[in-house]
């Protein structure tokens, strides 16, 4: 056997160091068109960037960047953009030369990214694991913000039967229609599910918007009550209202999904009532 050959085993031993160490930023947005699934991953220079497996060939776009690949048999080549190609399965292991936005697209009408990402990833024990870890940890952390939610809840006069009724109600629902930040909704260490930034955002920057004309979008739906929140729902001249960051924050790091988006339902509350009802 060649010593050299890079292995699914001698790759998530490396994963497993790696995860223990501090995560890069590598943005990830979800694109749609007919038929086609598009996943662009945005990959800092200067980090080794260990790949989910792909269960399928698909087409592969290199918008730009170099990127020294390491091949299954131990050989290295460097590979620069612009250039296309078909993937085959696998996992792919490189050390990035030149900050690269890559692009996988697959075809399909799916739209759900928890189903795309069964449906075309794998994601190894190691990660899962360590994923789970992290999830568990967040979960017990957060304990405090879902006892504030109650007791939110009880200082504005809702019980918690009406406000998931209100949270659940469809009528008032729209789908995004401009996406300022991307983002995906997957499920919350503080409550269902919640509002995730795939891509990091500055203080002060413009997120989403969350209602429009009455309506709520994603962002309006999704986003988890805290008592330390990284943003807060504001009026815009437009008469709409968009969800603004308080702080720096991250996007997709280490294959993860990216940092949950948060707001204190105290000034949302506040904001809705006093939208309703103007002076």
């Amino acid at each position: 056997m060649n010593d050299l050959a890079l292995t699914n085993e001698k790759i998530e031993q490396v994963e497993a160091k790696m995860l223990q160490l501090p995560q890069a930023d590598c943005p990830v947005e979800h694109r749609f068109a007919p038929g086609l699934y598009i996943r662009q991953v945005t990959l800092p220079a200067g980090i080794l960037a260990i790949g989910h497996e792909q269960l399928t060939e698909h087409f592969n776009v290199m918008l730009c960047g170099k990127v020294l690949m390491i091949n299954k048999d131990g050989t290295r080549e460097i590979i620069k953009a612009p250039q296309s190609f078909t993937g085959q399965p696998g996992r792919k292991v490189g050390f990035i030369l030149e900050t690269t936005v890559w692009l996988n697209i697959y075809a399909t009408d799916e739209t759900d990214i928890d189903k795309l990402e069964a449906q075309y990833l794998r994601k190894s024990e190691t990660f899962l694991l360590n994923e789970a870890e992290h999830k568990s940890a967040e979960t017990v952390a957060n304990e405090i913000n879902r006892l504030d939610y109650k007791a939110m809840l009880q200082e504005t006069g809702f019980t918690e039967p009406e406000a998931r009724a209100m949270a659940e109600n469809k009528v008032d629902q729209i789908d995004m229609p401009i996406v300022h930040k991307p983002y995906r909704i997957a499920e919350s260490a503080i409550e269902g599910k919640g509002y995730f930034l795939t891509a990091p955002a500055k203080a002060g920057d413009v997120l989403a918007p969350a209602r429009i004309d009455g309506k709520r979008t994603p962002a309006g739906r999704y986003c988890n009550h805290s008592m330390t929140p990284n943003a807060r729902f504001d009026n815009h001249a437009d008469g709409n209202i968009y969800l603004i960051a308080l702080r720096d924050i991250h996007g997709a790091q280490g294959g993860g999904i990216g940092e949950e988006v948060t707001v204190d339902y105290r000034q949302s509350i506040k904001l809705v009532r006093a939208e309703s009802c103007p002076e």
